[in-house]
């Protein structure tokens, strides 16, 4: 079995036994195996990168694959909020009520540089945030303008290892990328 199929397999051992198998795990890996594998996303798009995100859903790149399949338009039920886009100053109120509402443990992505740092707006104009970690706590950025569907695609994955390893809300913001050369 080679590393990567280790790291998505089934966290534990069956031992096989005359009427079924037994599984032999420990309760937090299965727990966190869970938690990553079914992330719920609430999409907030509302800019150029919620196409990006769209297109990520779509049959071409198809998120499901991954663990992504129902994406919520209620707080309630989201696990992780997808930022995709501008925020202004007059939404920031409703991103943060959005955010409360999600149980817990919750994780947020900063999708594209409007979502990141304003953007190229941010300096024309009074109304824009620059960033959305000025109103929520950010887990993942995604660099881009508009970052392409693998660039979201990859954050998710990020984020679903991070989870899987036992990583804490706290752990995950301050660990840093893995610099490959």
């Amino acid at each position: 079995m080679s590393n990567k199929e280790q790291s998505t397999s089934f966290p534990g051992e069956v031992y096989p036994t005359a009427g079924g198998g037994i599984v032999v795990s420990k309760l937090d890996e299965v727990i966190n195996w869970a938690r990553a594998n079914s992330l719920w996303p609430l999409v907030f798009g509302t800019s150029c990168c919620a196409i990006e995100m769209m297109s990520t859903a779509s049959a071409k790149y198809d998120w499901s694959r991954f663990g992504f399949e129902v994406a919520r338009a209620t707080p309630r039920q989201a696990d992780v909020i997808i930022i995709a886009g501008t925020i202004v100053n007059k939404m920031a109120p409703v991103l943060k009520r959005l955010y409360d509402q999600m149980a817990d443990p919750k994780y947020v992505i900063a999708m594209g540089a409007c979502a990141t740092s304003g953007g190229p707006f941010f300096y024309n104009t009074y109304s824009v945030v620059k960033g959305a970690d000025h109103v929520i706590p950010v887990d993942v950025y995604i660099a881009g303008c508009p970052p392409r569907p693998e660039a979201l695609l990859h954050a998710l994955i990020s984020l679903q290892e991070k989870i899987r390893g036992g990583a804490t809300r706290e752990q995950i913001k301050l660990q840093l990328p893995d610099i490959k050369t």
